[in-house]
């Protein structure tokens, strides 16, 4: 398994398994930043997502819907995008740290999560879901 770093990050697939997208965490940032590339796209969460979005997920006890969505369209109440971006949440607000690129948590997150061991998706066409593992 790759290491999550700049020079060995993890490859992942998204949920329905129709884009390949790369992750690393960038420890040196200030706050720590988990780094997604899509194709010459660039989004960047806080590193501490991964932790926190698998507290939540066990909390919540059974599948959640992932709901992803862009920053500018609404999320779904009680998926993972909406949680992603919750004043509810540990960080009261926004995972995503650059502006119009701060949504997609329900997009991304979740096959890091599966590949970390730290949870289950769903990989169907659409409405894939996520539980703790």
């Amino acid at each position: 398994m790759a290491t999550g770093t700049r020079e060995d990050p993890w490859v992942l697939t998204t949920p329905p398994g129709t884009s390949e997208y790369v992750m690393f965490a960038d420890k040196e940032a200030d706050p720590p930043l988990l780094v997604c590339q899509v194709g010459s796209t660039k989004l960047t969460y806080q590193l501490r997502v991964i932790e926190d979005l698998a507290a939540w997920l066990r909390e919540q006890g059974d599948w959640v819907a992932l709901g992803s969505a862009d920053e500018q369209k609404a999320a779904a109440e009680g998926t993972v995008e909406a949680w992603g971006r919750s004043e509810s949440n540990p960080v009261g607000g926004w995972y995503g740290t650059r502006k119009g690129y701060r949504g997609r948590v329900g997009m991304y997150l979740p096959p890091l999560l599966e590949t970390l061991g730290l949870a289950e998706v769903t990989h169907d066409a659409r409405n894939n879901r996520m539980r703790a593992l």
